[in-house]
């Protein structure tokens, strides 16, 4: 996949557009991306202070996942399922998560995924498993 090619999926998704992300970087063999995402205050859990909610976080997790895996079979794939785990608060304007295949099989693919915040702090983790297999059989 391009950059252009993964650009023009991460960003056809309202879902996508409305969190703003930005792929910052990606290998296409090695199966990693990398995507940035600015903290803005609706964002946040708690008036008058930017608290990133949990949820945000792993949307981010998920998609970046997603894209792990697209890089590598040159499509979008469904979750299977989210393992995430919250380490810290997160500080700063921006998180970035990183996330690498693990294993891409025919039918489901594994990927491992860490976010960091704008200091470089590890934020979260997670562990998505996605749909490999090809939609038209």
């Amino acid at each position: 996949m391009t950059r252009k090619e993964l650009e023009k999926l991460l960003h056809d998704c309202p879902f996508h557009r409305f969190l703003g992300m930005e792929l910052e970087d990606f290998d296409t063999e090695a199966g990693t991306v990398a995507i940035s995402l600015p903290l803005r205050e609706d964002f946040s859990r708690a008036n008058g202070r930017v608290e990133l909610h949990g949820g945000i976080t792993a949307a981010l997790i998920d998609i970046a996942g997603d894209y792990a895996v697209a890089v590598r079979i040159s499509r979008g794939v469904p979750t299977i399922n989210l393992r995430v785990d919250y380490l810290k608060m997160g500080r700063g304007n921006h998180i970035v998560a990183r996330a690498r295949a693990v294993r891409l099989g025919r039918s489901i693919g594994t990927v491992d995924i860490e976010v960091e915040d704008a200091t470089g702090a590890l934020i979260a983790v997670g562990r998505g498993t996605y749909s490999t297999a090809d939609p038209r059989g």
